[in-house]
């Protein structure tokens, strides 16, 4: 409250707590620089994506619970296509659309998925009737903007790819749009003390940002009830890995294309003596000979519901006759 002797706020002055949305916070991603470093990291992707294929096996248990059988399934962000085979064995009569933002990455998981087609078949041919599996279908878009119909999913799957999406609510919106009632949204991501060594590494090292902005599990939580969905269930588990070197951290971070491709990002070279105190930095926090590296994984999921209103916005009022005995 102000005080009773104080001017009145000038409107024609910005008040400095409220973000002005003009202004884009440098720690949000490049679209087109997260495209083109996936691009570039399909080759090498597969390779050292150890964490992204163990959070995809710890995510995929988690189906063990929920009574689904879908018959369309999204797999967002689908990278190499690690997961399709996953999902196809789990629920084999499911058409699996695959959609990530990379051609070079949907290429690989359609190389993948055609080798295991082709692999099924052989196993299969023996016995009669068998029924093929359906063809994964893929497409090159945007997570937050589904070239999909809506009501037309029964799972939404997303394995840690939604840290590198700038708008989540939207996001969410379309999973709720492409879902149909009754359809789960399932997804994992990374929450703020991701990378956290190699955000303290860079501190002041120079004006830019090193980091992507991680968002809280509570925050992804909320995101969810106001998007409409229904009965969100969020976890949370940190995961440590460790090298040999500071240098054999930052190569596997750019292998699986997971450099910095935030807009605040310096877009000079580093230099040997900025570098050097990076490498300092991150030596002195070895521990047993080993450089560590935290993620924190964030588990998601939540259920598309009954809409309550028409899309005027009208109430919607469901009668029902009373059972007469």
């Amino acid at each position: 409250m102000a005080d009773r002797d104080s001017p009145a706020p000038d409107p024609r002055v910005p008040d400095p707590r409220v973000p002005d949305p003009r202004v884009p916070d440098p720690r949000a991603v490049d679209p087109r620089a997260v495209r083109r470093g996936f691009a570039q990291a399909a080759s090498t992707y597969d390779g050292a994506a150890a964490l992204q294929r163990e959070i995809g096996a710890r995510m995929a248990r988690r189906l063990d619970y929920v009574k689904l059988v879908p018959h369309a399934i999204l797999d967002a962000g689908c990278g190499t296509g690690e997961a399709i085979g996953e999902l196809a064995a789990r629920y084999p009569a499911a058409r699996v659309v695959g959609v990530d933002l990379a051609l070079p990455m949907l290429e690989a998981a359609r190389a993948r998925a055609g080798s295991g087609q082709s692999m099924f078949a052989r196993l299969l041919r023996p016995l009669a009737g068998a029924r093929a599996a359906p063809t994964p279908r893929f497409v090159c878009a945007d997570i937050a903007a589904l070239p999909l119909a809506g009501a037309s999913i029964d799972l939404a799957w997303s394995n840690v790819a939604l840290q590198w999406v700038n708008d989540l609510p939207r996001a969410f919106a379309e999973f709720r749009r492409v879902l149909k009632v009754g359809g789960l949204l399932s997804f994992t991501t990374f929450g703020p003390d991701t990378l956290r060594e190699v955000r303290a590494a860079f501190a002041g090292v120079d004006g830019g940002t090193h980091t992507n902005r991680f968002v809280d599990m509570h925050d992804i939580g909320d995101m969810l009830v106001h998007a409409g969905f229904a009965d969100p269930v969020m976890d949370m588990e940190r995961m440590t890995l460790t090298y040999d070197t500071p240098e054999a951290m930052l190569a596997e971070l750019k292998a699986i294309g997971a450099t910095n491709r935030t807009l605040g990002r310096p877009r000079g070279l580093t230099g040997r003596a900025r570098w050097g105190q990076v490498i300092a930095r991150l030596e002195a926090l070895r521990r047993d000979g080993r450089i560590p590296a935290t993620y924190e994984v964030v588990y998601g999921h939540a259920w598309k519901p009954e809409p309550r209103s028409t899309p005027e916005g009208h109430a919607i009022v469901r009668l029902q006759r009373p059972d007469r005995r």
